[in-house]
């Protein structure tokens, strides 16, 4: 089988079979559709691979007090204090799950 790769820009519009086929699988449930035409994945593949690339929470904005010697040690590393506090709330927020 050939590999074919496109980006968004580039992709084929449907043809109308493609359309029509999409209908019947749009009410079965999955373990009723056949999907042995998907290539496996190679190891090299899945070593390459990253979770969570496209994931991006949302952002709330606050006001909260912190010492000023918390403050001064987050800014001390230069530009992105609140990114590194919101790393380090992060991981404390896993480490707690």
């Amino acid at each position: 089988m050939k590999k074919v790769e496109h980006t968004l820009d580039t992709l084929p519009p449907l043809t109308e079979a493609q359309r029509g086929s999409r209908k019947p699988r749009a009410g079965m449930r999955d373990d009723e559709i056949k999907d042995d035409d998907i290539l496996e994945l190679t190891k090299e593949q899945l070593t390459e691979m990253k979770t969570g690339t496209f994931y991006r929470p949302i952002k709330k904005q606050i006001t909260t007090r912190v010492d000023a010697d918390v403050l001064a040690w987050l800014k001390s590393s230069g530009k992105g204090y609140q990114s590194r506090m919101n790393a380090i709330l992060r991981q404390a927020m896993l480490n707690a799950k």
